[in-house]
């Protein structure tokens, strides 16, 4: 029996897909990307089995619970390409980028490789490690644009190669899929290619790609280390995630977090691995209809079409709708050739360059977009500062119409206006 029960195909892709969320009919979002949106009919699927979990949790937690982890975790790894016992549901990509990267036993020498584009949170994370035990080095590649793959692939490896290098040292490479902002596929797969050769560790924060990123294989890429939103994306409830972990380095993360009660020390185990996945099927009371949610989301996406067709139309609009967001500007989009695009286009919005980035500017910028007091219509696309110029990121969903890029252009223009005067006044 399925989650979902639809009794009617899906409308075309645009505003007539609204339905099936529960925007205010005043907000426009090109920032699916950030948060996630949660579709109805998902949420329906949840709230149904919190009822049903709510009805007895002794039987739901002791007998029920674990089957349906289990046959969630055997969908995603058909989904990602991965084997079952590689595969676990964690709470958020940071939370298993964390679990994984304080698994590590760092000593002085070892390193740890950013990219400029990391994450906030995962940038932070690697100065973390550096100041506590071991105090592995920070080595940072910088990428900006203008660039191409075939550029980014050549700095990378001739930073692999400018890294001292010892005996019994380790070298764990974060890698985005996906990077954040810019939002810009990164060609991870030929970076973890470049890191097996050069006998590095890789962790890929693929934070943006389950639901985005089409063809994941993860048997194929064979990365160390892999973790994915599934509340971005994929269409499941905020927050959940999925973290894949290579069977030949299930050793290295020893223990959940928090910690299991099935936890062994590594010299009572029969092999490095056991207790890998019973340790994230129970390590603390939580509400296992968020993630369980993936299994639902999975079905409506399903019920749209599947993967070529989401996205196909997503990718379309993304590329039609920066282009016409860019002419509406005079600007240009960052991805001139569409290497980097596939769901989140970044374009160029008309702030002065002699703007700085700051917190403060930050709030500002969002306080006018999502709560205006001048006008009727809220506005959402993920604001930056890169390479000297102010930038938007805009994310194309099943909803998503070029009337949307024009009324965002319309109070982007007019809040980069106040944003300057205010500046300016200060």
């Amino acid at each position: 029996m399925t989650l979902l029960d639809f009794h009617e195909s899906p409308p075309a892709f645009g505003h007539a897909m609204l339905k099936y969320f529960a925007f205010d009919p005043d907000y426009v979002n090109l920032n699916h990307g950030s948060y996630g949106s949660l579709p109805l009919p998902v949420l329906a699927a949840c709230n149904k089995l919190t009822l049903r979990i709510e009805s007895n949790p002794d039987l739901f937690v002791r007998v029920e619970q674990t089957k349906l982890i289990t046959k969630c975790r055997e969908q995603i790894a058909k989904f990602v390409g991965a084997k079952t016992s590689e595969i676990v549901l964690v709470r958020n990509a940071s939370h298993g980028l964390n679990t994984i990267m304080r698994s590590f036993e760092w000593k002085t020498g070892d390193v740890i490789i950013t990219c400029s584009t990391t994450y906030d949170a995962m940038a932070g994370l690697a100065r973390f490690l550096h100041d506590g035990p071991g105090n592995p080095d920070v080595s940072q590649f910088v990428i900006q644009w203008p660039t191409s793959h075939a550029d980014i692939l050549a700095g990378y490896r001739a930073h692999l190669r400018s890294i001292p290098r010892h005996s019994g040292q380790k070298v764990v490479a974060l890698i985005d899929s996906i990077t954040s902002v810019p939002g810009a596929l990164m060609p991870w797969q030929e970076l973890v290619q470049l890191c097996k050769e050069a006998g590095v560790y890789t962790v890929i924060d693929g934070a943006h790609s389950i639901g985005q990123e089409m063809n994941i294989d993860l048997g194929k890429a064979d990365p160390d280390f892999w973790v994915s939103n599934c509340h971005k994306w994929l269409f499941g409830k905020r927050g959940c995630a999925v973290m894949f972990v290579a069977e030949r380095n299930q050793g290295i993360v020893k223990s959940s977090f928090p910690t299991s009660k099935v936890y062994k020390s590594p010299s009572d185990r029969a092999s490095p691995g056991e207790t890998f996945i019973e340790q994230y099927n129970w390590n603390g009371t939580i509400d296992f209809a968020t993630p369980l949610s993936i299994t639902a989301a999975l079905e409506f996406r399903a019920w749209l079409g599947g993967e070529d067709v989401i996205n196909g139309y997503c990718h379309d609009m993304a590329m039609r709708g920066g282009a016409h967001l860019a002419s509406i500007f005079g600007t240009r989009v960052m991805d001139q050739t569409g290497e980097f695009t596939c769901n989140m286009v970044n374009v160029q919005i008309p702030l002065p360059t002699d703007v700085q980035p700051s917190e403060a500017l930050d709030a500002l910028f969002y306080q006018k977009m999502l709560a205006p007091t001048n006008r009727k219509t809220k506005v959402s696309a993920a604001v930056f500062h890169h390479n000297g110029a102010w930038w938007a990121r805009c994310s194309a969903q099943i909803w998503t119409e070029l009337g949307d890029f024009e009324q965002l252009g319309s109070v982007l223009a007019e809040v980069c206006r106040e944003v300057a005067r205010e500046g300016q006044a200060h």
